[in-house]
């Protein structure tokens, strides 16, 4: 694919997205697709919930432009149009754990049968050789696939995080993965995508007229894209990255589902239930403004997404990346509460200054 033709699909991706944020507002408010404060929720005014359905709308207009160069197109079509159409009718009326479930499995089986994409192998992260998975590749597809799409599902509580986290995996796996591959080309139109998003979710001042959120539809959507770029780069013949160097590019997230499952499983509370112990709740109550939240957590998205470019370009040994990703999940928590504290007493400090 010439970088002319991908410069194209990422311009119309970006300017579809934005001509549907504009155009699906009125009709969300007519159907009632709308996000109103109370509970959990403490945004300000009602707010249409229409971000998911305009990236989805944005990507596959970018993408049409190039479809011939995209034999797993139309398998990317029907999986991506299921998780974003169970996600809008769950934004709108509550739909069973299970029912969702049972559509993003639905999703992930086109995704292995119909596009050929599964985790095969996991590299090397534990020194003993390349983990391949054979029989248990799809089990373990299912797995890691519904994980990262949960994951990035439950961190969207702030504005602009969801999309901002998706956008620095995307980058690195397109750096990765490089111009002319066809995941590279998925990865990039869909960054165009979220970009015109987050014109209209980012949190600033200029934009609360139009403020829109991406709901269900646009978090899952964005979890699911993100893993089958993962592997469109990550497994096959012609793999350019392991997977283990992967897992760098989509850590916060990632560490903010399994802190709130363990958390939740120990105190004998269920994980599925929603709470308020992500990584956003716990930064806001030390007193951080939602802005400052999001920097804080992108910031450190970051940060990991550079180590595991670093460790990869660098060759470090993948068991070295491994057991350092693992020991920065089990310590994200005090992290974060220790930067919580030092916010409190910055606070304090100036107050009494």
């Amino acid at each position: 694919m010439s970088e002319t033709l991908l410069a194209a699909e990422m311009t119309v991706a970006f300017a579809v997205t934005a001509g549907f944020m504009f155009a699906l507002r009125p009709v969300a408010k007519s159907v009632r697709l709308i996000d109103r404060p109370g509970g959990r929720k403490s945004h300000v005014g009602v707010v249409p919930v229409i971000g998911g359905l305009a990236m989805f709308g944005g990507l596959f207009a970018g993408l049409s432009l190039g479809a011939d160069t995209l034999p797993t197109l139309p398998s990317l079509f029907v999986a991506a149009m299921l998780l974003v159409g169970i996600g809008v009718i769950d934004d709108k009326y509550p739909v069973p754990a299970g029912v969702r479930m049972l559509i993003q499995l639905a999703a992930i089986l086109i995704m292995a049968y119909g596009a050929g994409l599964s985790l095969q192998t996991l590299g090397n992260p534990f020194g003993l050789g390349v983990v391949n998975l054979g029989p248990a590749a799809l089990a373990m597809t299912i797995l890691v696939t519904l994980t990262v799409v949960n994951a990035y599902n439950l961190i969207d509580g702030v504005d602009g995080l969801a999309g901002s986290l998706a956008l620095i995996a995307l980058l690195c796996l397109a750096l990765v993965g490089g111009i002319g591959v066809p995941s590279t080309t998925i990865a990039l139109t869909l960054f165009a995508a979220i970009v015109g998003f987050l014109v209209f979710n980012f949190p600033t001042p200029w934009n609360r007229r139009v403020r829109a959120f991406m709901g269900d539809a646009g978090s899952t959507f964005l979890g699911f894209m993100i893993v089958w770029v993962t592997l469109g780069i990550s497994q096959g013949p012609a793999a350019a990255i392991s997977p283990v160097y992967c897992l760098w590019f989509a850590a916060v997230p990632i560490f903010d589902l399994f802190t709130c499952v363990v958390r939740r499983s120990l105190a004998r509370k269920s994980p599925f239930k929603p709470g308020r112990d992500h990584f956003h709740h716990t930064l806001k109550r030390g007193g951080m403004g939602v802005r400052f939240v999001l920097a804080i957590l992108t910031g450190m998205q970051i940060v990991y997404a550079a180590i595991g470019l670093i460790g990869f370009y660098a060759g470090v040994p993948e068991p070295l990346m491994f057991a350092a990703w693992v020991l920065l999940a089990g310590t994200q928590r005090l992290i974060i509460c220790t930067i919580r504290k030092q916010h409190r007493l910055l606070q304090v400090r100036r107050r009494r200054a």
